[in-house]
């Protein structure tokens, strides 16, 4: 009886040099998918460049808006208000 091509360590099967695993070939990348992901990561580039300059003009305005104010403001409070008219109450 031949022994067989691996010796068992630990649990651990361990190949032979000469049984040994052949290296996996990639497959090159579809045009498809290097267009998909081009135009993921322009459109990420895009997105935050908006998101930034929405926000520095924003930040401006503020800027702006707060040097023309008479006095400095100590405190802000805000609050949310529910106002209801109520009628009589009827009677029964």
């Amino acid at each position: 009886m031949t022994e067989p091509p691996y010796e068992v360590y630990d649990g651990v099967a361990v190949l032979d040099e000469e049984h040994s695993v052949p290296e996996r070939q990639r497959a090159p990348l579809s045009p498809v998918l290097v267009q998909t992901a081009a135009a993921m990561g322009v459109s990420m580039v895009a997105g935050a460049t908006a998101v930034a300059l929405v926000h520095r003009r924003r930040t401006r305005r503020l800027a702006r808006r707060r040097k023309r104010m008479l006095a400095p403001v100590l405190a802000s409070r805000s609050f949310l208000i529910d106002v209801h008219m109520l009628g009589e109450r009827p009677k029964g």
